[in-house]
């Protein structure tokens, strides 16, 4: 027999290819061990994260058993990762700790997180009133918050509703001439009050001051209806909020305009006096920060503290020979911060900064790293286990981002290699840190772009430019130069100090205005969507919490929601949930800039403003009415529109007259969009789409995208949360 050695042509047969194995799960979790294993993968800031992923997912789920089941799937993790355990107990060869403790935890956080919200909601949450209306309410004052730069104070009232017999808590505005001093914290006051159901965003994007309120027991808003009677005087004449509005109405008596109003918010949180024209030039110059007690001020009173009573008990030879002066000083740095947290009345961002610094100071007690994601991850814990509401919150979100940002731009090799000690002449220091500042304002303003583009549909350009100056001037002088001048006071002689501190205030001042001012300082954007804003947190979480090279994939979503972003269409046509406010964008043929048209030439700032921000337009809107090629009668408007190569008929109620129905009906035959602030007859039935009273009632306000037919809604993203009053979608 001849062994067959080779092909037909003579050559050798090529041995057969060994098959391609498909991966295995086992596979599969090996590298994700390794890959874990090799970054350098720290837990605690990705629990923190997860936990709030956990909060931010009730939010997103629309129902009690989408939530339920969110809750079960977490469970279901930490379970397959207790059974990896078993299985290691069993094989001892199988060695994955990360991918074990990571599903515990991981899934042991989610659950949690749901868990702490959806407990919250039903704990302090207040069902609201059912309909706008008068009331005569009797019933004691939880706080007080004078507003003088609006002539009026704010009274957060708990009262019994007299059909029920059950307590709510109310807010009331009261005008000026109305109050005194007896009508403050533990006062038992009557009066008839107009009071409205806490307001669901107007528009989809808009703000959410139902949800706010139902988080802070409020079941209705009003506005004093003639005058007050005084049942019962406050008997408070001591306590921090007396203590605070004594402090606020000093200041304001040393200094006198807007200088006074915003060194009476730095010393006691009081923003009342703040004038409106000055809280937009801080908005819009990036400033705006500065205004609330947060991060910058309570770490500024917790380093002053610490620092003076380093250098003072250092004078004391024999205390320093037997403690260690840092712990002291630590221990007093904690108490001064915790007494500025409460003096400014202890809001969430306050305590959320007051605890981040007590970190700090226990960090620096203990010989360790001060600022280190660890820190920031133990804060925000602390945070979202009292308040988790705080979360999807603009203040939570532009704080944390601000630190972490910080954090990891800090602790990044080629700046601490930029900034180490080294043998030089001061100037080169100073200059090395002072473009250090700068490239800090710029990474911050970048990391806070996204957060205040989907809050605020506005993003300033020169922020960062600003704060370099901004911040070291509230820092190093204007906080400093108001302690002290109030340190002098008590022996008369603060007027030097409080005439410097003005000075600072009013060059604070002219920074933002002028930055205001400057052309394309502010930039407008349509709303961005829920998954272009998570594309955008989590490219920015990836980059600052993860190490090495693998953190440059953190780009790889931030720049697929910059595309998103560009790409998202500007509504064509904005309708506010009762239907009296609509807006349209326009091309002005003569300067070819986008314009606003609006229905009714509203008095009310939140409506314009709403419809502005929302439609991308810095202009003043145009009463449609003025624009030429809409027809107007004293009951409706008609306006044709194109978009998506063809044209748009809107019909749109001005008033709520009695209108013929069969002219009613022939009117919305011809119209594509018709839009009421009343229940219109079924007799009237456009070609697409019908928005009045019965169908806003239910969705709440809409935009519309005209070129893709596309209808976005209030309640689309709402469902059965308690504050939603409309049906769930």
């Amino acid at each position: 027999m001849i062994p067959i050695e080779g092909s037909i042509s003579g050559g050798t047969m090529p041995e057969p290819r060994p098959r391609r194995k498909l991966p295995t799960l086992s596979s599969i979790t090996a590298f994700v061990e390794r890959f874990l294993a090799g970054a350098g993968f720290d837990r605690a800031p990705w629990l923190a994260v997860v936990l709030g992923g956990g909060i931010v997912t009730w939010f997103a789920l629309k129902s009690p058993w989408q939530w339920a089941s969110a809750i079960g799937l977490g469970l279901l993790l930490a379970l397959a990762g207790a059974a990896l355990l078993r299985i290691e107990a069993e094989d001892p060869a199988d060695d994955r700790p990360h991918l074990r403790a990571g599903m515990i935890a991981l899934g042991l956080m989610f659950a949690l997180g749901i868990s702490l919200i959806w407990v919250r909601s039903e704990v302090v949450g207040a069902e609201a009133v059912d309909r706008p209306g008068v009331e005569s309410v009797q019933g004691r004052v939880l706080a007080r918050e004078d507003q003088p730069a609006r002539d009026r104070v704010r009274l957060t009232m708990a009262v019994r509703d007299v059909s029920t017999g059950t307590a709510r808590k109310i807010r009331v505005n009261v005008p000026l001439e109305y109050i005194d001093e007896g009508m403050a914290e533990g006062a038992i006051l009557e009066m008839r009050v107009r009071m409205m159901p806490p307001a669901s965003p107007m528009l989809p994007g808009g703000y959410d001051f139902a949800r706010a309120a139902w988080f802070k027991g409020l079941a209705a808003t009003g506005s004093l209806v003639g005058e007050i009677d005084i049942v019962q005087r406050s008997k408070n004449d001591s306590g921090l909020p007396v203590v605070q509005r004594f402090l606020s109405s000093h200041v304001r008596e040393r200094l006198s305009g807007s200088p006074g109003s915003i060194a009476a918010a730095f010393a006691s949180g009081d923003r009342g006096g703040i004038s409106e024209a000055d809280e937009e030039a801080m908005r819009d110059s990036g400033l705006t920060h500065l205004l609330s007690i947060s991060g910058l001020h309570v770490s500024a009173v917790i380093a002053a503290g610490y620092i003076i009573a380093l250098k003072l008990l250092a004078l004391w030879p024999g205390l320093v020979l037997r403690v260690r002066l840092p712990v002291v000083a630590a221990g007093v740095g904690a108490l001064v911060g915790i007494g500025y947290t409460l003096l400014t009345g202890a809001e969430v961002p306050t305590v959320r900064s007051c605890v981040g610094a007590v970190l700090v100071l226990i960090a620096l007690a203990m010989g360790r790293d001060a600022l280190s994601l660890r820190m920031v991850a133990a804060a925000a814990f602390f945070v979202m286990l009292f308040w988790p509401e705080s979360l999807i919150g603009p203040s939570f979100q532009m704080s944390f981002a601000a630190v972490i940002a910080i954090v990891a731009l800090h602790n990044c090799a080629p700046v601490r290699a930029f900034l180490a000690p080294r043998e030089e002449d001061w100037a080169a220091t100073i200059s090395r840190r002072a473009f250090m500042l700068l490239v800090t304002g710029f990474v911050i303003e970048i990391a806070l772009m996204p957060i205040v583009l989907f809050h605020f549909h506005r993003a300033g350009v020169y922020g960062a430019l600003a704060n370099v100056i901004a911040i070291p001037l509230v820092t190093f002088a204007s906080m400093p130069l108001i302690a002290i001048a109030l340190v002098f006071d008590t022996v008369g002689l603060g007027a030097p100090f409080w005439w410097l501190a003005g000075k600072s205030l009013e060059l604070l001042l002219g920074i933002a205005h002028f930055t205001a001012e400057q052309p394309g300082a502010v930039n407008l954007m349509p709303q961005m969507s829920w998954l272009n804003y998570a594309l955008f947190i989590a490219g920015s979480l990836w980059l600052a919490l993860w190490k090495g090279g693998y953190r440059l994939l953190g780009f790889v979503p931030i720049c697929a929601a910059t595309i998103m972003l560009l790409l998202t269409p500007i509504p064509d046509v904005l309708i506010s949930s009762d239907g009296r406010h609509v807006g349209i964008t326009m091309e002005d043929k003569a300067s070819g800039e986008r314009r606003l048209l609006s229905l009714r030439d509203s008095r009310s700032s939140y409506s314009k403003d709403n419809l502005l921000e929302l439609a991308s337009v810095k202009s003043e809107a145009i009463p449609l009415a003025d624009w030429e090629g809409a027809q107007c009668s004293n009951e409706f408007c008609v306006v044709t529109i194109t978009r998506g190569a063809r044209d748009w008929s809107l019909l749109m109620a001005r008033n709520r007259e009695r209108v013929e129905v069969r002219a009613l009906a022939a009117a919305c035959e011809r119209a594509d969009i018709v839009i009421a602030d009343r229940w219109l007859p079924s007799s009237c039935r456009p070609k697409w789409l019908k928005a009045d009273r019965n169908m806003l009632e239910s969705s709440g306000g809409l935009a519309i995208t005209l070129a893709d037919r596309k209808v976005k809604t209030v309640a689309s993203g709402q469902g059965a949360h308690g504050w939603w009053r409309g049906e769930p979608r």
